[in-house]
């Protein structure tokens, strides 16, 4: 297992791989120079967690997470949904994602597929909302069907804020 950009809370018994040689990283690497200092698919499972907003080039990103997992392997991603206040608050955040933001490489790309090689099977996405909303019953209700959940990104988002996005993807290579 690899935890790219594990911080102080290294997954156990993961490697890991940080920028900052203040964390607890195996490996310390840029994570905006590709490739990482591992061979191709050596890891079964790939955990980005907090860092697919501060990486400079998030489809290179997603190819590398790639190259490194195993046929079948898999790739879990954590990041604040763009509604939220830490997305925009952490002035090293790039990007500012919604849960829909990955599918450029699944099956269901939109027509996009075309930016990239690397494929993706979605196994789950999961979106936390703030916490009176989650009271409230509507996280249930967001994650209840796709449907719903593209419902609310389109129309509801902003009212009933995101939290945190977790996608499990499995590399269908």
């Amino acid at each position: 297992m690899l935890d790219v950009g594990c911080g102080i809370n290294k997954y156990p018994g993961a490697i890991g791989v940080d920028r900052n040689p203040r964390t607890r990283a195996d490996v310390i690497a840029d994570l905006d120079q590709i490739p990482f200092p591992f061979r191709s698919e050596a890891f079964r499972e790939v955990r980005a967690i907090h860092l697919i907003e501060h990486v400079s080039d998030v489809i290179r990103s997603m190819e590398e997470f790639y190259r490194l997992l195993a046929p079948g392997g898999r790739l879990v991603i954590v990041t604040p949904h763009y509604t939220d206040f830490s997305s925009f608050c952490d002035p090293t955040h790039r990007w500012h994602l919604n849960s829909f933001s990955l599918r450029y490489f699944g099956q269901n790309h939109g027509g996009y597929g075309y930016y990239s090689q690397a494929r993706f099977r979605e196994i789950s996405t999961y979106v936390r909302l703030l916490a009176l909303w989650r009271y409230l019953g509507f996280e249930l209700l967001v994650n209840s069907s796709r449907w719903f959940r593209r419902f609310w990104e389109f129309y509801l988002c902003y009212l009933i804020r995101g939290k945190v996005i977790e996608w499990q993807l499995e590399a269908v290579k």
